[in-house]
């Protein structure tokens, strides 16, 4: 698949859901992130070596019209759903596994048993999302699954033992024979939210341990990226001195973001570790994670204010709400799988306001020619509109350079602000 649908689930269980996870349950967000570095690869994988029970797919398959990914923190505790499918895919060893968790991340099994059905709320919520936009069958879910259950096996942290915690999963004796032989070593602390990467980085194997090929890897693989980083540093540090002939992407950088548009919108300074989060509720009970401040928090607030219910369309013509997490590829109208998460919160903004209709804006920066920039522009508001796929967004404009502000020679740090990607309403 061209598409790797962790990413999808690792979206929904992004810096946002960590921090008010560790609000909620009165744990460390260090500690939350352990946790769910081990449940997400756990979790996946015992869903693709059940995928063919008719519970799993059935689950998966209602997972998005049940509004499951709008409100993973309240509403999936004692789901349902999500329990028909805790039971399918580890039966009588989830206390087993909530205890393992608990151990590993340092938080209590509480904490760990809720973040069990939060983890799995967002796995089978994304898996069930991806599945109805692709149109697929149960066999097509099995197999979607089925491709990525290696990759997301390699996840498990370091000094994490699933043995005893799984039901025919990761510690498949006939898969991993030499699963028991990992020893929980005293795991190190960590901050980060990225969660394949928390835990232990030390781990004892024994020396005929059939998975040599994993062990050369645990070390070859960091060296590998250092030099890939040395390269790109050295690239970077050149590349004043060179000539280049290729025409600029000017209305993006890889991984751009959306600069600020008015000063109603979030600091474009502000980073994603110093955001404030926070669930913004919608009229239907149900709510989205976002941040203070974001374009989440700002459309619904206008949609519940007296400005916008007494304004025409003259008087909203100029009222742009800027993406601040919705990113394309270098040169592509190809949006990165982290702006999934944005994109599904306006989509269950536009379901709670059924009678709201937004146009999309996309906008480029002065460098670069101004035709392309008008096409690429164009092209990615459109992409913007596709992957919202409502009736609600009545069209799409690419500007390219139109309203763009700061001159061309100016840096790319500057010229950040004229690229944008944005919505308004219209009546």
């Amino acid at each position: 698949m061209s598409l790797n649908i962790i990413d999808l689930i690792r979206g929904q269980l992004g810096p946002a859901l960590i921090s008010q996870s560790a609000t909620q349950l009165g744990e460390s967000e260090s500690t939350v992130s352990k946790a769910v570095s081990v449940l997400l690869p756990s979790v996946f994988t015992a869903l693709a070596d059940n995928a063919d029970k008719p519970g799993v797919q059935s689950t998966i398959s209602n997972s998005s019209a049940s509004g499951l990914l709008g409100n993973l923190l309240s509403g999936t505790a004692g789901n349902s759903m999500v329990a028909t499918v805790l039971s399918a895919i580890f039966g009588d060893r989830v206390p087993n596994l909530v205890n393992s968790v608990s151990e590993y991340a340092g938080i209590n099994n509480t904490s760990a048993n809720s973040l069990l059905y939060t983890v799995t709320g967002a796995a089978v919520g994304s898996i069930g999302k991806y599945a109805e936009d692709q149109n697929m069958d149960a066999s097509g879910i099995a197999s979607l699954l089925r491709d990525e259950r290696q990759n997301v096996a390699s996840l498990v942290p370091a000094g994490f033992t699933f043995a005893d915690t799984t039901q025919g999963s990761l510690a498949n004796a006939d898969e991993y024979p030499d699963a028991a032989k990992i020893t929980s070593a005293e795991p190190a602390e960590t901050s980060t939210v990225d969660v394949n990467r928390g835990g232990n980085t030390h781990v004892h194997v024994d020396r005929n341990d059939v998975h040599k090929e994993g062990s050369l890897w645990r070390w070859l693989l960091p060296l590998i990226l250092l030099a890939l980083a040395a390269w790109f540093l050295w690239r970077q540090c050149d590349k004043s001195a060179e000539q280049s002939t290729v025409m600029t992407d000017s209305t993006a950088v890889q991984s751009e973001p959306a600069a600020v548009l008015t000063d109603t919108l979030a600091d474009s300074s502000m980073t994603t570790a110093n955001r404030e989060s926070m669930a913004v509720a919608l009229p239907s009970g149900s709510s989205v994670n976002a941040y203070r401040g974001g374009i989440e928090d700002q459309i619904v607030a206008f949609l519940n204010s007296d400005e916008y219910k007494s304004a025409d369309d003259d008087a909203l013509k100029d009222r742009w709400f800027n993406f601040d997490n919705l990113n394309f590829e270098f040169n592509s109208t190809k949006l990165t799988p982290e702006s999934q998460v944005q994109l599904d919160n306006i989509k269950s903004i536009l379901a709670a306001y059924p009678d709201a209709k937004i146009k999309i804006g996309a906008y480029s920066d002065k460098k670069g020619d101004d035709n392309a920039n008008k096409k690429l522009s164009q092209d990615r508001a459109n992409a913007v509109k596709a992957a919202l796929a409502s009736p609600q967004v009545v069209s799409a404009e690419g500007y390219g350079e139109e309203f763009a502000t700061v001159e061309e020679s100016a840096s790319d740090m500057e010229r950040e602000k004229d690229r944008k990607t944005a919505i308004r309403f219209t009546k």
